[in-house]
């Protein structure tokens, strides 16, 4: 059953002028044609800027490719939609039949753009103060446990340091699947660890590079759900 709005909003600590905007915001476009698709795009960039800001005061001495890459860590879809999830977004989302049979609810894609979609929400109803205020408060584990010291090495070496450091085994890496022509092929590459049952993918254009996003997605989980330094 699907959870009254008002009430992920109490949950939240948060108090909408235009309770519309919250309907919306958990509206996916499978629903109806007032959707959170507009919202999503307002959420997308203002979670960018906030989180970017941050970062620049927190990190003064990183260059502009440190900060993005710090950056891309936090805001990415797996990260969103592991947030989406602790705050229990998927009970509230409105999705139209044929989603909510394929259990759209589950799906990161689904709840990572509902939860920029509220961000923007909460832009349109209370300004931006209110926004950074909310974005800063849900981001400040991960932003805390962040670090420079080893941005300079591959995702790769600094997910097998990671593991290594706690005494764990090794990330795993499994090819999935290799489609294209073999002058222009794109790989898929599951990443595996010991420490959970869930996996991330990386897709890229060699397996080496399809590897290395699968690992960075990785080392995005273990700040997002564990707080490992990065």
């Amino acid at each position: 059953m699907i959870q009254e709005p008002e009430k992920l909003t109490r949950k939240l600590g948060l108090h909408f002028r235009n309770p519309l905007l919250v309907k919306r915001a958990l509206t996916h476009r499978s629903a109806e044609s007032d959707n959170n698709e507009r919202l999503e795009f307002l959420g997308d960039a203002v979670l960018g800027f906030v989180i970017a800001e941050r970062l620049y005061g927190k990190f003064r001495d990183a260059d502009e490719g440190v900060l993005s890459r710090l950056r891309a860590m936090l805001v990415n879809q797996t990260s969103l939609a592991n947030l989406a999830r602790r705050l229990n977004l998927g009970d509230y989302l409105i999705l139209g039949s044929g989603e909510l049979k394929s259990g759209g609810y589950r799906r990161d894609s689904i709840l990572s753009d509902a939860l920029e979609a509220l961000i923007g929400a909460l832009l349109v109803d209370q300004g931006m103060d209110a926004c950074r205020h909310w974005i800063l408060n849900q981001f400040a584990e991960q932003i805390e446990a962040l670090s420079v010291q080893d941005w300079k090495k591959d995702p790769k070496t600094r997910l097998q340091e990671a593991m290594q450091a706690r005494g764990l085994e090794l990330p795993v890496y499994i090819l999935k699947s290799v489609v294209g022509q073999p002058h222009d092929q794109t790989f898929v590459v599951e990443c595996r660890i010991a420490l959970t049952a869930e996996t991330c993918e990386g897709t890229g254009s060699s397996r080496k590079k399809a590897e290395q996003q699968a690992a960075e997605k990785m080392l995005a989980k273990l700040v997002q759900d564990f707080g490992f330094k990065s």
